[in-house]
């Protein structure tokens, strides 16, 4: 398949604002990338165009049933002047596995990730030049047949749209602070937490919203059968650094199997601490804060990369971690995967992917 380009002229262009103090997600760059699908044709019309409306059905399949995925990665300023992705090949990856759960059509993910380095090649001024700053990149697909019926959509558009930010959390690298819940669950065995798939993120709505109004930034979810295991946290994975074991929840299908989680995994093993995948109960966690040996907590994820958490809330109770301060390990943990991604450290992982024009 043909990449088309249609690219505004260089005087049709914004000029790039001062990119300082973004708020995440809120500002978008002068293209997007834009390919379409049909049983007949497949994939076809792929074309990088000026960021734009769509054009959309009031019967759409997507608005009616949430048939939707989505992926999300950084482009990186690094010091050496070169632009740097990070793991581009596993969100493909992980696309791909979402739309076979979705009952979606699966990409090209050499032809996807190709034009995605073109998108942002032609972007580029809009990437942060500081630490810390990024641009951020949103695949995604959905459903477009105008139809009631309850099936999957034969048809679809896959997008990409970039978005320079800074960091995800108001508090930046600061300790946050996490509602648990044991009200509401965000999915179930058997369902669509391992996909990024936009219901889920909209099931997750009330929750966050009532851990908002208590002063919390986000929530720690439980399983959805005995609300007793911890699973994820709505924007990332969550770890737990118990006496000199490295915890994270096991993947059991119901879990979003994050790559800042596994690039975590790697980095502790390779280091050398002892690293285990497990079912972590919120009492074993409630224990290990009250005896000291829960020594740091904190979540993973593209947005954030590394968010230490400095407080938890549990069932009318707020719990201090670590003096509500930021760990060593996490803190580690930050600086080195920030540095391969900014190009200040070699690469031993061979996780990046060179933007070049």
């Amino acid at each position: 398949m043909d990449l088309e380009l249609k690219l505004l002229p260089a005087e049709k262009r914004r000029p790039v604002p001062e990119l300082k103090n973004l708020v995440f997600g809120r500002l978008f760059t002068d293209h997007m990338f834009v390919m379409e699908y049909d049983c007949e044709r497949r994939w076809h019309a792929a074309r990088i165009e000026p960021y734009a409306p769509i054009s959309l059905d009031p019967a759409a399949i997507v608005l009616h049933y949430a048939q939707t995925i989505f992926e999300g990665l950084k482009a990186y300023w690094g010091v050496d002047g070169r632009i740097r992705l990070f793991r581009p090949w596993e969100n493909m990856q992980r696309l791909n596995r979402g739309a076979e759960r979705m009952c979606m059509p699966r990409v090209d993910e050499e032809f996807v990730l190709s034009a995605i380095k073109k998108l942002v090649w032609i972007d580029r001024a809009w990437i942060p030049r500081e630490k810390g700053a990024a641009l951020y990149i949103r695949p995604f697909m959905f459903g477009t047949e105008p139809s009631l019926g309850v099936k999957p959509s034969h048809t679809y558009l896959f997008m990409v749209i970039l978005s320079p930010v800074s960091s995800y959390y108001q508090e930046g690298f600061n300790p946050v602070k996490i509602y648990v819940t044991d009200e509401f669950v965000r999915a179930a065995p058997g369902g669509t937490g391992e996909v990024k798939a936009g219901g889920n993120y909209a099931a997750s709505l009330k929750a966050a919203e009532v851990a908002k109004k208590k002063g919390y930034t986000q929530v720690l979810w439980l399983d959805a059968v005995e609300r007793r295991y911890v699973e994820e946290v709505g924007t990332m994975n969550i770890f737990f650094y118990f006496d000199d074991e490295l915890v994270t929840p096991a993947l059991s299908g119901s879990i979003l199997p994050g790559i800042t989680r596994d690039s975590v995994l790697q980095l502790a093993r390779h280091w050398g601490l002892r690293v285990s995948e497990r079912r972590i109960s919120i009492d074993e966690v409630i224990e290990g804060i009250e005896t000291g040996r829960l020594r740091e907590c904190f979540g993973t994820g593209t947005a954030a990369v590394i968010s230490p958490v400095g407080a938890l809330y549990y069932r009318g109770k707020e719990y201090l971690i670590n003096q509500g301060q930021t760990g060593p390990l996490a803190q580690k943990l930050f600086d080195e995967l920030t540095a391969i991604q900014y190009g200040e450290k070699e690469d031993p992982f061979g996780w990046v992917t060179l933007v070049e024009g």
